[in-house]
């Protein structure tokens, strides 16, 4: 394996996109690593893995692997990583993730038996260790107008995403499970489990769990992926949350918040990124199915529909939350009620245990929207995701 390293300083001024971004600037100082030379002090023996790779970057399952900055992943370039390999990360923040930027790709394709693990090198590791995975491809975003070729920035390393493939390929993540991960620098500056900015829908993301992250579990920006299997257990902020006109479909989704951890909402749904604007003139409608949504009993909202958003969900239980689906119209002018209206924001065949303290809640509504209207079909065909199932053996259960 033969990789030209790039010392990193300043790595937000990497790319440059059309927005203007307040997110802050990052100083990383990189050794240029890909050896032996023990740069863990609780691995000795282990290859740290930092820097820009402008080859393809093959690990080998009798190695050891140490993240003890950002890995980089440069266009043109493969990360392959065998089944039933575990690879750490240094826990210092959002100083330690891998990012695929747009025209390279993951292939990190476990099994049910072995699986791939990302997960902290703290003896006693905690949320936020490090910043998980960012993956950045060239499928449409609506924070730049429909059909150009600008481009936007990540919220941290300044890396750029979006363009007008809906079939990109950023590669493969199956039988996946990413630990400790996630954290925020400031407001606007946040890395979650599974980053995915502008993901195009050859993308394959099926059987990945997202396991006590400090921030978001999954986050969608924009994009077409289709994934499926997802589990995301104790994300402190937001389980799943997509903006910037994310169009893909999410089929057998768990969510698990435990008592005595911190949460936000089940699903954060924005149908565009209210920092900037929607220049595209669309908003995030993806197609939900088969979703079981388990809180800790507090007040939170199991789905947060706001900015516009649309989205088709089917087949849903909630349970132990204070509130079911909330819709709100926060952005004047770009009403998510209209959705209901036109029928492209809904829930069939949704159940409610007696936990749920109020089912359906609608915030400053500039549309006379209902419950009704909001719900449909009948509570009785509810059965959500059979988790047990199809997360034996590879994913954490609780």
């Amino acid at each position: 394996m033969k990789t030209k390293l790039f010392y990193l300083l300043a790595f937000a001024f990497i790319f440059v996109g059309c927005e203007s971004d307040d997110t802050s600037d990052i100083v990383i100082n990189d050794n240029s690593v890909t050896n032996n030379n023990g740069g863990s002090t609780t691995n000795p023996g282990a290859i740290s893995l930092a820097g820009v790779y402008t080859a393809d970057l093959n690990l080998v399952a009798s190695e050891e692997y140490v993240i003890s900055g950002p890995v980089i992943m440069a266009a043109g370039t493969t990360l392959n990583i065998p089944a039933g390999m575990t690879i750490k990360a240094e826990p210092v923040g959002v100083n330690a993730y891998i990012a695929i930027q747009p025209g390279a790709s993951i292939e990190a394709v476990g099994t049910s038996s072995s699986p791939i693990v990302f997960t902290s090198n703290a003896g006693s590791p905690s949320s936020g260790d490090w910043g998980g995975l960012v993956i950045c491809g060239n499928a449409p975003i609506n924070s730049t107008a429909d059909g150009s070729t600008d481009t936007a920035t990540t919220e941290v390393g300044g890396l750029s995403y979006g363009g007008n493939n809906p079939a990109d390929d950023s590669g493969t993540l199956r039988y996946v499970r990413v630990e400790y991960a996630g954290g925020a620098i400031d407001g606007n500056a946040e890395l979650n489990g599974v980053s995915l900015y502008a993901v195009g829908n050859e993308t394959e993301i099926d059987y990945v769990q997202v396991y006590k992250g400090s921030d978001d579990g999954f986050e969608f920006f924009g994009g077409t992926v289709n994934a499926s299997h997802l589990s995301v257990i104790d994300a402190e902020d937001d389980s799943f949350d997509w903006t910037e006109g994310y169009t893909g479909t999410l089929t057998d989704i768990h969510v698990l918040q435990n008592t005595g951890s911190n949460h936000d909402s089940g699903f954060e749904c924005d149908g565009f990124n209210t920092d900037f604007s929607n220049e595209g003139g669309y908003f995030s409608m993806p197609t939900v199915t088969n979703v079981t949504v388990i809180g800790d009993g507090d007040s939170g909202r199991a789905f947060r529909m706001r900015a516009g958003t649309r989205g088709l969900f089917t087949n849903v239980t909630v349970d132990n939350f204070g509130r079911g689906v909330v819709v709100e119209d926060d952005e004047p002018g770009q009403a998510t009620s209209a959705g209901v209206v036109s029928g492209n924001l809904s829930f069939t065949d949704i159940s409610f245990t007696a936990s749920v303290g109020t089912p359906y809640t609608g915030n400053d509504l500039e549309n006379p929207v209902t419950e009704a209207d909001v719900i449909l079909g009948s509570s009785a065909n509810a059965t959500g995701t059979n988790f047990a199932s199809w997360g034996a053996g590879w994913a954490n259960m609780n």
